[in-house]
């Protein structure tokens, strides 16, 4: 056989074992769609990188495929989050015997830098969840950002939610999040009002002779998806005259935020946002020190 041939049918086999690996994220551990997609990025851009090379016992395509990103330019958090992606991968190959060396003890874990998210001021909060309308697009749009801002839910958490899944009498809504897992999240009593506003009446007309389980619906009835939410988070931010990056991950970080610098609890904020891992909950720890660091610098007379 040719060595093409023979590279051929390897990179075959690869693109065959990560379908494989895939299919064990969906089935066996529940992650959610978004996440198999990002992993299928990922390991789809590492097979697409291989030019020979033994991939099921040599380290050395990972290792050329991560050279090669660090020379681009590419960030810490995106090295991490491919390194840690491949690795994966190649504790599911092992153990299916698709690949016969530890691949994944040989490549370095890079640091994830220090990232920190954009967070929103206390009053730019206000001045976005102010600036929708009285009318029909404006109740439900009010709604969804006081939803994402008072609760701090994902955008896919949002757009997944359903009526069954609302409280509005005892001010909480059940969601699912990343692992199908469910939690409880509380409201506040404005997204409370706003919601009951909408439900019961842009959404009530919106789905008349077109029952929809969704809360959060088109004027055609159809449930709303994420790029329809970032479009509405980008429409107010901008006509609130809020001069900064707004999506609607930012009201997740700035609820976290908000809650940490009024003094809750660590773990409370874990549960809130249905962190799997206090330490992610922890960057946010990290965040309030720098703010709070910026408030000194501006405002105390000796800083």
């Amino acid at each position: 056989m040719s060595l093409p041939a023979a590279a051929g049918r390897d990179n075959a086999a690869l693109t065959e074992a990560i379908e494989a690996f895939l299919l064990e994220l969906r089935v066996e551990r529940g992650l959610s769609p978004l996440t198999i997609a990002a992993y299928r990025r990922d390991l789809a851009q590492f097979a697409g990188s291989l030019d020979g090379g033994n991939w099921r016992a040599d380290p050395a395509p990972a290792r050329h495929f991560l050279a090669g990103l660090r020379t681009a330019g590419s960030r810490g958090s995106t090295l991490a989050r491919k390194t840690a992606a491949i690795r994966s991968f190649y504790a599911f190959a092992l153990r299916e015997a698709e690949a016969t060396r530890d691949v994944a003890t040989l490549l370095e874990t890079p640091r994830a830098g220090s990232y920190l998210p954009d967070v929103l001021a206390r009053d730019q909060v206000e001045t976005i969840l102010d600036a929708p309308t009285d009318d029909d697009i404006g109740l439900r749009d009010g709604a969804i950002l006081e939803l994402l801002y008072a609760s701090g839910l994902r955008v896919s958490e949002l757009v997944g939610l359903n009526l069954d899944r609302l409280d509005l009498a005892n001010l909480q809504l059940r969601v699912i999040g990343k692992g199908n897992k469910e939690r409880r999240v509380p409201m506040g009593e404005p997204a409370r009002d706003r919601l009951h506003r909408y439900v019961s009446g842009p959404r009530e007309r919106w789905t008349a002779g077109r029952p929809s389980e969704a809360v959060f619906v088109s004027r055609r009835g159809r449930r709303l998806g994420r790029e329809a939410v970032w479009r509405i988070v980008q429409r107010w931010t901008e006509i609130s005259g809020v001069q900064q990056r707004v999506t609607p991950h930012t009201f997740r970080h700035s609820f976290a935020t908000h809650l940490l610098e009024g003094g809750a609890d660590l773990r409370v904020v874990q549960a809130l946002l249905g962190h799997a891992s206090i330490s992610t909950t922890q960057l946010y720890t990290h965040l309030t020190g720098e703010r709070l660091r910026e408030v000194y610098a501006r405002s105390h007379p000796r800083a």
